[in-house]
């Protein structure tokens, strides 16, 4: 992966964009290896498009790159960034005393489905400590209580700060504020246990349960100022009857949220994820 290389970008939509990407790097002697793209509408909508692409020596030629590229990204009025797909990127997995989630992501990453580096667990109990010691991941038990919520995330932002490129909130029971996930804009990932936009709040699989619901569900999103309504990354769904009580919708329900997770955190760090307003655009 040293000479793989990914560009995304977004921008409104005319002809011409498709062929100056692929002329650009033909220039420099790159070759696309793959090419996803989208438009929301092809008469004034937005266009969306993922490249992979190889070239020979990129990690000495890649801030050049990156700076010639600007030149056509301003012809278009692009939104876009460039990465490097060697340059694996770190995480940050917040917990507090559930495992299922943890384990989904720490067992992807050992057998490399999860391309990127757990750099770090942050729980606000002690309880998962010894999960991340038998995989040799550094722990830091954060206690946050209703009185001391402000001077706790700051201590979560001295940890991560400089050290990880993204969050991931592994049935993290604690509601962040404004001030701590604005500088984290669409790089914090929250799994939530109901399939949104029902169920929304305290006992989710007790709602489902009293409703009678006929499925149940999992939602990965990106987290926002606004509770719970942050840009919808994957759902999945399980269907359940009348002779599933509570305990076997939470039983189901953390299959399912697992599998959800880990396929959000996966398509995030592969920067497969293009957001619109409230919704992504997943190049899965």
């Amino acid at each position: 992966m040293t000479n793989t290389g990914r560009l995304l970008i977004s921008c409104p939509d005319r002809p011409g964009i498709v062929a100056s990407l692929a002329h650009f790097l033909y220039e420099r002697n790159a070759n696309i290896t793959h090419s996803d793209q989208h438009s929301s509408d092809p008469s004034g909508g937005v266009f969306f498009m993922r490249i992979q692409f190889e070239m020979e020596g990129l990690t000495e030629r890649f801030d050049a790159l990156q700076r010639e590229f600007a030149d056509v990204a301003k012809r278009f009025e692009m939104k876009w960034r460039m990465e490097r797909a060697a340059k694996l990127k770190r995480l940050a997995v917040l917990v507090s005393r559930e495992e299922h989630c943890l384990l989904e992501l720490i067992w992807q990453q050992r057998s490399g489905d999860l391309k990127a580096e757990i750099a770090m667990v942050i729980g606000n109990h002690k309880s998962l400590g010894q999960v991340a010691e038998q995989y040799n991941l550094p722990f830091y038990h954060v206690d946050v209580k209703a009185n001391n919520k402000s001077e706790a995330e700051k201590r979560i932002q001295e940890l991560i700060s400089g050290n990880v490129d993204a969050i991931i909130l592994a049935r993290y029971m604690q509601i962040l504020s404004s001030d701590f996930i604005k500088p984290w804009e669409y790089r914090i990932i929250n799994i939530h246990h109901s399939f949104l936009p029902a169920f929304v709040g305290a006992k989710p699989y007790q709602q489902a349960y009293d409703r009678g619901v006929k499925l149940i569900g999992a939602t990965a999103h990106y987290v926002t100022t606004d509770l719970d309504a942050g840009p919808i990354i994957e759902q999945d769904v399980h269907r359940v009857d009348h002779r599933h009580d509570p305990e076997d919708l939470r039983r189901i329900g953390r299959q399912i949220e697992r599998v959800v997770l880990a396929r959000a955190v996966s398509w995030h760090v592969e920067d497969k994820i293009l957001v619109l307003g409230n919704k992504t655009v997943v190049f899965a």
